[in-house]
């Protein structure tokens, strides 16, 4: 809304005052703001927290800044996401839990409520050039193909450029990409190069000196929520070539060392403890050969996946430096949760497995031990590189306990906080949530009471800026709850004593009943010593605490769905059609996995329409990529389906060839069993090839669905993508299942827990 002209107008310009409305400016000496955040990265894995990863530019920031190494975030992505950006509660703000899903209740939006604006949108309207690159993961599944809604992707949040990928992961060489509000193709391939993490950067960078080059009085806020380290693992060759063999002593041997470096550099008081192995961890001189060897080389996928992040963090730094920017830039650095257990006891080629219900058994995985890392694969480490990767901590992401929400953060700003300061260490607790009110407070800034005509809820995080001067200064935060999925902690400083209580929930188990734990942080920081049957006083006043907090800050009611609810949205939440008919007509942009039509574990009818003539092939529709998805294609006159469950193919080919003229192309897959299924194809109606389907999946890919080619990597290896149809394609339709009840689509959704 314009404001209102203050000037006067006469009958001439003679008699008339003009009147001109100043934009905001956040001042001349006002700092740029740079938080780069990092995914699924544990408190031990920068060299400067422990490791012995190669993190030389992550290292320099700590040298030149402070090191905090009592930071603390929730256990998931997208809720850290929320409470960062807006400085409060992940539950108060809508995000309890990732944005693919919504429950109808508040704590669950799948989105960032409009009643609690984004640090982007608040220092934008103080005059901030404001850019993100990177990952999203903040606005509902349903709502990120290129049909939208948009309101909740980045730049209605906020931010005047964008550029990454909307979901919670995606392939680091074939990365499904957006600009602003248009999905675009990445600018190259593996073979001449290509890498996301490098892509973001070179595309952050772009932002910052297309906006200093035209307006250099104008600070910036810049957001780099990296893909870098969730998985897929995935790296460059070289970096994958340095770590061959560096892990060839076992999890055991390397925790232990960096247990004992986190003691020399200070990042752990002394007398901390190392956390015993968690359950599932086998002691490495005991298992099989076979497992050692996938382990070996799926944790240096890792190591060389986070020193490549670390490089392409030096180059934003020097860039910045280059543009002068660097000493009066306030960078920060973090991890959004602790390392990941999504790969299981053993690990896993395909991360899709997990979501599958599949154990993928070593000695399978090791025959194709080469691919790790590459493009070929979608890896994620075993629980004990996780547990190692935590150290000293117990658990892992997901988890309540310290291995799931104790990670590192850094911050660096020569010009605010001085030489003095530099290479010095804060262990004051901070959380996730008081990074924001702190930026706010070192820029004078005041977060508004509404915004676009909404109130706001108070911003409820805690700055931290007494601290950023003073290593003895007290914390400011001293009591933070934290929820996910019903595990529950409350870390609260009662007394002068610093206590945490805690209870990692089991999905079903009874919410009043299950034990807690409670531990004295003070001396015993990686949760090894439980003094709940010692304590019980303390302990029923801690969860009494937490029941105040939860109140207070919008968590209940408890929730511990996860997985189940991608099939529980009811009719008038979801943007797929009562019908379950998706008419798809080219050109279109690649469809997101989520808003498309969901094929994973269905039945489903596609037909395409097309005007052949001879010699006409290509792929008429795809979903996935070349690690699991399914394609249907036309190659030497024959109608081919080609199913990629995990590399392992089942394709079948039309016993007739495709006329020429005006056709009707046909393909029916349906699941026969709780893993198997089938495949058929038809051309103008006659049945012409059928095969046995030993795996259908339940989950098919994180990457979604392309017309008329096959975008990204090949499902196929019988072509190369995109191998686009060469003839005319009208349209493809694809029919699902009529929708369920709301009770029959609970018992498939507890069926498919059940199973997993």
């Amino acid at each position: 809304m314009e404001s209102e002209f203050e000037g006067t107008i006469g009958r001439t310009l003679a008699d008339s005052e003009p009147h001109f409305v100043e934009p905001p400016h956040p001042g001349e000496d006002a700092p740029n703001v740079v938080i780069v955040l990092l995914d699924d990265t544990g408190f031990a894995q920068f060299g400067c927290y422990g490791s012995d990863i190669d993190t030389p530019n992550v290292d320099a920031l700590a040298a030149g800044g402070l090191q905090f190494t009592n930071f603390h975030v929730t256990p998931l992505c997208s809720p850290t996401r929320a409470a960062l950006l807006t400085g409060r509660s992940q539950h108060a703000v809508g995000m309890r839990g990732v944005s693919n899903w919504r429950t109808g209740f508040p704590h669950q939006l799948g989105h960032i409520s409009n009643s609690a604006a984004t640090i982007a949108e608040v220092l934008k309207a103080e005059g901030y050039a404001t850019f993100c690159a990177g990952k999203w993961h903040l606005a509902p599944t349903q709502d990120i193909s290129a049909a939208g809604p948009f309101d909740q992707w980045p730049l209605a949040r906020g931010f005047d450029r964008y550029y990454g990928f909307l979901e919670g992961e995606t392939d680091q060489f074939h990365p499904e990409l957006v600009r602003d509000n248009t999905h675009v193709d990445p600018p190259m391939t593996p073979e001449e190069g290509y890498h996301v993490s490098e892509d973001l950067v070179d595309q952050l960078l772009q932002m910052i000196n297309d906006s200093l080059g035209v307006r250099p009085d104008r600070p910036f806020f810049a957001y780099l929520p990296f893909g870098a380290t969730h998985a897929p693992h995935q790296a460059p060759q070289a970096y994958l070539d340095k770590y061959r063999g560096r892990y060839d002593e076992g999890w055991d041997e390397v925790r232990q060392r960096w247990y004992q470096r986190q003691l020399e550099l200070g990042v752990i008081a002394p007398g901390t403890e190392l956390a015993p192995r968690n359950p599932g961890v086998e002691a490495w001189a005991d298992m099989p050969e076979t497992h050692r060897q996938l382990a070996c080389r799926l944790q240096e996928a890792f190591a060389a996946f986070l020193d490549h992040t670390d490089d392409q963090i030096g180059r934003l730094v020097d860039g910045l430096r280059n543009l002068g920017q660097l000493d009066n830039t306030i960078v920060v650095v973090l991890a959004d949760n602790g390392a990941s257990q999504e790969g299981g006891p053993f690990g896993v080629m395909h991360e899709m497995k997990f979501f599958n219900g599949i154990l993928e058994a070593p000695d399978e995985a090791v025959e194709r031990i080469d691919d790790i890392g590459g493009p070929n694969s979608h890896t994620n480490y075993p629980w004990g590189w996780a547990q190692c990767g935590n150290s000293p901590f117990r658990w892992y992401k997901q988890n309540t306990h310290e291995g799931g929400v104790h990670v590192p953060m850094i911050m660096h700003w020569p010009d605010g906080l001085g030489p003095d300061n530099a290479g010095t260490k804060r262990s004051q607790f901070v959380n996730v949530s008081d990074v924001t009110p702190t930026i706010y407070d070192l820029l004078g800034v005041t977060p508004p009471e509404t915004y676009r005509g909404i109130d706001q809820m108070p911003v409820t995080g805690h700055s931290f800026v007494a601290v950023l001067d003073d290593s003895q200064a007290p914390a400011a935060n001293t009591l933070q709850y934290f929820e996910n999925a019903g595990s529950r902690a409350l870390i609260a400083e009662l007394d002068g004593t610093w206590w945490k209580a805690v209870t990692k929930h089991t999905q079903g188990d009874d919410f009043d009943t299950e034990p807690w734990e409670l531990y004295n942080l003070d001396v015993d920081p990686s949760e090894c010593s439980d003094l709940a049957a010692a304590q019980p006083e303390r302990l029923a006043e801690m969860i009494d605490l937490w029941w105040v907090e939860a109140d207070r800050h919008g968590v209940l009611p408890l929730d511990d769905r996860t997985l189940e609810l991608f099939a529980a949205h009811p009719s008038d939440q979801s943007p797929h059609r009562l019908d379950r008919r998706y008419v798809y007509r080219p050109p279109m942009t690649p469809i997101a996995a989520q808003p498309s039509a969901s094929l994973g574990g269905r039945a489903f009818d596609l037909t395409a329409k097309v005007t052949a003539v001879a010699g006409d092939q290509g792929v008429l529709w795809a979903t996935g990529n070349q690690n699991s998805g399914c394609s249907v294609f036309v190659q030497r006159g024959r109608l081919v389906v080609d199913y990629n469950a995990f590399d392992d193919h089942t394709i079948v080919e039309s016993e007739i060839e495709v006329p020429p003229g005006d056709v009707t192309l046909g393909v029916h897959l349906e699941r026969d069993s709780r893993t198997t299924g089938w495949v058929e194809v038809s051309i103008d109606g006659e049945l012409c090839g059928r095969a046995a389907i030993p795996f259908y999946m339940r989950m098919v890919s994180s990457v979604g669905s392309s017309i008329g080619e096959d975008h990204g990597s090949a499902v196929s290896a019988r072509y190369q993508a995109p191998f686009a149809y060469t003839g005319t394609l009208h349209e493809v339709v694809i029919q699902l299942p009529q929708r369920s009840s709301r009770s029959q689509q609970a018992a498939n959704a507890a069926g498919e827990m059940a199973r997993q």
